[in-house]
């Protein structure tokens, strides 16, 4: 099967959900025997010198970027207000990638244009207009919803500015739901929200798989003293919203001052002045690392305080496929159906959190084993090669299907 994966950021290095689920399910499409090409968007926000790709990253048979220069500007943004168009999209619109794309479509055949993101949504005219394949939507969320939450979490003016873009961007969402052959939910729940909202075409579910290959448990960190760590991209406003509550309503207010001997780090790019220039008893900034599996290894329980997103947390599967106790929030856990006190830990109150944290502290010798029933969780759950299969199967069904009508038609 021929497959043209269509990216708005370059999916490496793993640093972020988007590009561990891109990676990881290109991975596995190429090692089941599929050729899959790449054609992504290399964003100003989000810029990588593909020079620099590892010698490993061979399993597209051919890459190509176009650099979009996707910054938040103060002027459209105030401009937008006024459209009825939805900014987040309008930023990922460029002339030259829907030129790159027709070049390519114009000379290959692909049976699967897979687009991994809503905003490759307005370059479906140009797929149609130049190839046959079928078009699949891999959404790793239900956009919108992601920031109907953190507009709920804003003070007053942001709020407003948030849902004035946010109800434009649930109106595209929506209007658009049966533009692609098949949506690839990132989990059931999604699905069913995409069906709700009037998704009446082919609908499956394909979470986001981790070669647990490359992750190697270090079960050492449970020999030192109880610390926790917080890793995800910092630029994203739910992170940075679920860490300003951690660490003024759950670290000062109930952490720091019951256990003296606790230890928070965190970690992650491009983070905003406020957490770079932290300074808060026993809290650590470690800014970019080079590897997640290297820093969550040193570390005995991973924190999740997620008060809006949507989808799936990538970094939870990569937490538990290192063996690390997960203490996070039901929304950071939704799509991830651990059970709670098995696999992970949820707390969705600052009370709850601190509970959780006097739990690890009564059972720290049993923590390692409880790591490691998370990891065989993401190994028999996540795996992308099993992934890989069942969505290929399905599109190798629908291809069937296709053919056949041709036939008859």
């Amino acid at each position: 099967m021929r497959i043209l994966q269509l990216c708005n950021k370059f999916p490496w290095p793993l640093k972020d959900g988007a590009a561990i689920a891109s990676t990881y399910l290109a991975k596995a499409f190429a090692e089941l025997g599929s050729e899959v090409s790449l054609l992504s968007m290399n964003t100003s926000k989000h810029w990588f010198d593909t020079n620099d790709l590892p010698h490993d990253f061979d399993h597209y048979s051919t890459i190509h970027t176009v650099y979009v220069d996707n910054r938040i500007r103060l002027i459209p943004a105030l401009v937008n207000l006024f459209t009825d168009k939805s900014y987040h999209v309008e930023r990922f619109a460029n002339d030259t990638f829907a030129q790159k794309l027709a070049s390519i479509l114009h000379d290959n055949t692909f049976d699967i244009i897979q687009l991994e993101s809503l905003y490759l949504t307005p370059y479906i005219p140009v797929i149609r207009q130049h190839s046959d394949g079928l078009i699949a939507l891999r959404a790793h969320n239900v956009e919108h919803e992601i920031w109907e939450r953190v507009a709920e979490n804003s003070n007053p003016l942001k709020k407003w500015y948030l849902q004035k873009i946010t109800h434009r961007l649930k109106h595209y969402e929506t209007r658009h739901l049966n533009d692609y052959d098949l949506v690839v939910g990132i989990s059931a729940r999604d699905v069913e929200q995409f069906q709700q909202l009037g998704l009446y075409n082919p609908a499956t579910v394909a979470p986001i798989g981790l070669d647990c290959r490359d992750y190697t448990p270090d079960y050492s960190s449970f020999d030192r003293p109880l610390s926790l760590s917080f890793i995800g991209s910092l630029d994203w406003m739910p992170n940075q919203e679920g860490l300003k509550w951690f660490l003024e309503e759950v670290w000062q207010a109930h952490l720091a001052p019951n256990f003296p001997g606790l230890t928070f780090h965190i970690a992650g790019r491009t983070a905003p002045p406020w957490l770079r220039n932290l300074d808060m008893e026993r809290v650590h900034f470690h800014g970019e690392v080079e590897r997640s599996a290297d820093f969550l290894n040193r570390h005995s329980v991973m924190v999740v305080p997620l008060l809006s997103g949507g989808g799936m947390r990538a970094k939870i599967l990569e937490g538990m496929a290192v063996g690390k106790v997960v203490l996070s929030t039901s929304v950071g856990m939704e799509g991830i159906h651990a059970r709670h006190q098995k696999q992970c830990l949820i707390a969705d109150k600052p009370e709850a959190f601190l509970e959780a944290i006097r739990w690890c502290y009564a059972r720290q010798r049993e923590l390692p084993e409880y790591g490691r029933q998370a990891q065989a969780f993401c190994m028999e759950h996540f795996d992308n090669l099993e992934v890989g299969r069942r969505l290929l199967h399905t599109y190798g069904t629908m291809l069937e299907t296709k053919s056949a009508l041709t036939l008859q038609g």
